[in-house]
């Protein structure tokens, strides 16, 4: 089972409007639960004779939707949070499709088999390596394109570190560790460059360039105008460290409707940016956590029962303003609520 939370609607059948899902891709088919945490689908669409479309226009204000026509001729819609995860979605069940078809068996490749990868190499080990601040990769501020790129790196220091450290024979070695630490989410590719190339639009997703940048995604990583006339406070909110990060359900404040949102949690100065999942590098808000109050919260008066799962908290900052939330799950609501208390307590 391949599992990934989407943005899922049903148009015309089970559901109406979008509503966040968590799905899991089988050989046979997708399967969708309400919660994470459910132990029985919701539904399950069948994949034998199903055609996908991508990208689907049907919805010309969101991004990063695709189609899936059953056999049956009945249309699902999907919006990942973001391009990458739209086109690996749609190319794995593509596959499926295509196993099904030739009678084979359908199974998604790891990383580390995909680029043969020794087993002997420990991924996490190799990673805190890299942090460390003595002998790991030094962190800068690097200018390309009338922008900043703080707390990042090229492409050409990570081999260069690999080889040093004897972690590899050769640079074409280090061309697949560096890919696959970044298949596997230790490193972040920050720039046009390295993201085209992480696309699938170059010969290998890292690239061992001095002008491909990349970054640890749990460092104080930012981008910034090259501007005099930058807003100096706001480019403070971004030099504290990530401490958590992942997709929530806000409630705006004025429709007072639910929207999923990306949310990054900063310690010092302690902040809580939130984000379109669809993209776009500048976040829609930021909560300052300094002195604020979060719990969780059973029940919202103003909210239409259909609304809320039971996973809602609240923020009451230090100027009296609240915001409700909704996680996936209760543990993920706990996990959230303990995280934004450390931060509130540490940071500035």
């Amino acid at each position: 089972k391949s599992r990934n939370p989407l943005d899922f609607s049903m148009q015309g059948s089970m559901f109406n409007t979008w509503k966040p899902m968590w799905v899991v891709l089988l050989e046979d088919g997708i399967e969708f639960y309400k919660r994470k945490s459910d132990n029985s689908p919701k539904g399950m669409i069948p994949l034998k004779g199903s055609t996908i479309n991508s990208p689907c226009q049907d919805f010309g204000k969101r991004m990063f939707v695709f189609k899936l026509t059953a056999a049956k001729q009945q249309d699902h819609f999907f919006q990942a949070s973001y391009l990458e995860e739209r086109d690996a979605w749609v190319r794995d069940i593509k596959k499926a499709i295509q196993c099904i078809d030739g009678g084979q068996r359908f199974a998604r490749k790891s990383t580390r088999k995909s680029i043969r990868l020794p087993e002997t190499i420990n991924l996490s080990a190799l990673y805190l390596s890299m942090k460390d601040p003595e002998k790991g990769i030094k962190e800068l501020k690097l200018e390309k394109d009338k922008k900043v790129f703080n707390h990042c790196f090229t492409g050409t220091a990570v081999i260069d570190w690999l080889v040093s450290s004897n972690s590899i024979r050769n640079r074409k070695e280090g061309l697949m560790l560096a890919s696959s630490l970044l298949n596997e989410g230790y490193l972040q590719p920050a720039g046009d460059t390295s993201k085209a190339a992480a696309e699938g639009l170059s010969d290998t997703p890292f690239l061992d360039l001095s002008d491909a940048y990349y970054y640890f995604p749990d460092s104080g990583f930012f981008c910034e105008g090259n501007s005099s006339d930058d807003d100096v406070v706001l480019k403070e909110e971004f030099r504290g460290m990530i401490v958590k990060q992942g997709c929530l359900l806000k409630q705006g404040h004025r429709r007072k409707n639910w929207k999923v949102r990306k949310f990054v949690l900063r310690e010092d100065p302690a902040y809580l940016h939130y984000y379109d999942p669809a993209g776009g590098e500048d976040p829609l808000g930021a909560i300052h956590l300094r002195g604020c109050v979060v719990t969780a919260v059973e029940d919202m008066p103003d909210s239409k029962k259909y609304d809320v799962e039971n996973n809602l908290f609240e923020i009451i900052t230090a100027s009296e303003v609240h915001y409700y939330l909704q996680a996936a799950s209760s543990a993920e609501r706990t996990e959230w609520i303990k995280a934004i208390q450390s931060v509130a307590r540490t940071g500035k």
